[in-house]
């Protein structure tokens, strides 16, 4: 079985897969200081919840956008697992990539990319929506082009209430109405409505550039909340991440 493990700035996301068949997932909040032995803990109760055993994990392979989170996964796998885990790098996917230094693309982006280029047609968008809102832009004959990056809406929220003393802290939602009657629904307005007016604007500049009709996939957590409210978002893919990273372990192997 493949241990794939996604390490973003907020969350990291544990999955198992059978062959091609996603067996189960889990996710927990990213601490970049977190033991080898606290994960061990942490996947030894969800493992057992889902009848799975370490033992059960032949490989393991590692998209990680924090660096520091590293050394204490790296330990889990050895200690625990006995497994040399597979950290992605750009070099590690079957993608052409046209940008000025491509060592630097994040490996989630490059991930999210290739699941794209294997399940979904191209000329494409992915609008992931994480610790940063990233917009990654494929051609049509499968080139990843480069992209925007955004603060995240939960990001962008904190940044506000830490910096307005007076301004309470709210929920994301969308509001039934863009004019807010009091202090609450004038900030979820603008979160919601500010941020889906942004999503339209930048797909719709995207494609002009572009100079084409890309199919435009959401990911991340707050996807869906936005995706069901505008046409510019086509499908919402909460596993694209886990299916570029199968795709890259079966690459590796020559599958």
């Amino acid at each position: 079985m493949l241990l794939a493990i996604d390490i973003g700035n907020t969350n990291m996301v544990f999955a198992v897969y059978k062959g091609e068949a996603l067996n189960d997932h889990w996710r927990c909040r990213t601490v970049a200081a977190r033991s080898g032995d606290e994960y061990a803990a942490f996947l030894s109760e969800v493992f057992t919840l889902g009848g799975l055993k370490f033992a059960d994990i032949t490989d393991v392979i590692i998209s990680s956008v924090v660096p520091e989170a590293q050394f204490h996964i790296k330990e889990f796998c050895r200690n625990y697992l006995q497994r040399e885990p597979v950290f992605v790098t750009h070099d590690m996917a079957d993608v052409s990539i046209d940008i000025d230094r491509p060592q630097e693309i994040g490996a989630d982006r490059l991930v999210n990319a290739v699941a794209v280029i294997e399940h979904y047609q191209s000329p494409a968008i992915v609008i992931d929506f994480g610790t940063a809102t990233t917009f990654d832009v494929i051609s049509k004959e499968g080139q990843y082009l480069g992209g925007v990056i955004t603060p995240g809406v939960n990001l962008s929220v904190s940044a506000l209430q830490q910096a307005a003393a007076k301004l309470p802290a709210v929920s994301i939602q969308k509001p039934d109405k863009v004019i807010g009657k009091n202090t609450v629904e004038a900030i979820q307005s603008g979160i919601y409505w500010g941020y889906l007016s942004m999503i339209e604007g930048m797909v719709e500049n995207i494609k002009s550039e572009l100079g084409a009709q890309p199919f435009v996939i959401a990911t991340g957590g707050l996807a869906g909340l936005f995706a069901n409210n505008t046409d510019s978002i086509q499908t919402v893919d909460d596993e694209l991440t886990l299916k570029g990273l199968l795709k890259i372990y079966q690459n590796t192997k020559g599958a």
